[in-house]
């Protein structure tokens, strides 16, 4: 039979999931879109922070000090999380705390102790966490791994801007310019890799102004305004999704952390300037 290629979204994680998959009967491929939907659908269910009814919710409302055992997908979120804001001296924060000062110090401990057998206890009182700055990238490679396992043999999701790709030819990207998302800043491929962007707000249908970064500095309690966006790319969309937070926060001094997770990343400062990791020398190639 005739190998076929599907390109199919949903509405999902508060963005467009889009999955484009190639090499397969077209039967075999709905069915695998509909497995690999259905991952990023379980994502959204146990790490939503607005649904009240997610796990994440039944985490941040617990009061009790005794342990709570987790889905190990959130177990894994969680431990990628913690070391994260190890490695980045805190400035990776999933904690949300109305009740305490907005500033505080990058050396705050990780809200939950992770213990064996996917089980968690709270170590901050009245400290909730929002998962939103990597449950996303997390979501796009458990649906790569189904579409991997239904026997899919090239294929991209695409989660509003994080993405990862498979298969025997790289994939072309576009990224748009942080400072006005309505213009192409440049291209470039990315085979069996992920790709995550962080920048701005930018709302088209209002008043197709760029807004202030929600990505927060803990170490001032403001909003991290030095850098336009940053785009990473990191051998999966978790750590390339969470390490735009960093990089948009720390910039050139996230080079290290960067190379630790095997990462390399593009940077747009507020002036128009580009900066890329010395591995994206010969990759990018300008918007005409």
């Amino acid at each position: 039979m005739e190998a076929a290629s599907i390109r199919r979204a949903q509405p999902l994680l508060g963005t467009f999931v889009e999955v484009a998959i190639s090499g397969a009967a077209h039967a075999d491929l709905n069915a695998a879109a509909d497995a690999a939907f259905g991952a990023v659908a379980q994502v959204h269910r146990l790490m939503s922070f607005h649904d009240p009814h997610s796990e994440l919710s039944r985490l941040n409302t617990a009061a009790s000090p005794e342990s709570l055992t987790v889905h190990p997908w959130t177990y894994q979120v969680l431990e990628a999380a913690r070391d994260l804001h190890a490695r980045s001296a805190g400035l990776f924060d999933v904690s949300v705390s109305p009740l305490l000062p907005k500033r505080r110090a990058p050396t705050s401990p990780f809200p939950f102790e992770l213990l064996d057998g996917h089980r968690l206890r709270r170590r901050v009182p009245r400290r909730r966490i929002d998962l939103g700055g990597i449950a996303k990238g997390f979501a796009v490679d458990r649906a790569i791994d189904v579409l991997l396992a239904c026997g899919v043999r090239r294929g991209l999701v695409n989660a509003g801007g994080d993405a990862a790709q498979f298969g025997p030819r790289p994939e072309p990207v576009h990224l748009r310019d942080p400072r006005d998302p309505r213009r192409l800043l440049c291209s470039l491929t990315i085979n069996d890799a992920a790709l995550a962007s962080s920048g701005r707000g930018f709302d088209p249908l209002r008043s197709g102004k760029i807004s202030e970064s929600a990505i927060i500095d803990p170490r001032t309690g403001r909003a991290a305004d030095a850098i336009a966006g940053a785009t990473v790319r990191a051998p999966s969309c978790m750590i390339a999704d969470a390490l735009t937070k960093i990089v948009m926060i720390a910039g050139k001094d996230a080079a290290e952390l960067l190379q630790y997770y095997h990462a390399s990343a593009l940077v747009v400062l507020e002036s128009g300037d580009v900066r890329v990791t010395s591995d994206w020398q010969n990759v990018i190639r300008p918007a005409a």
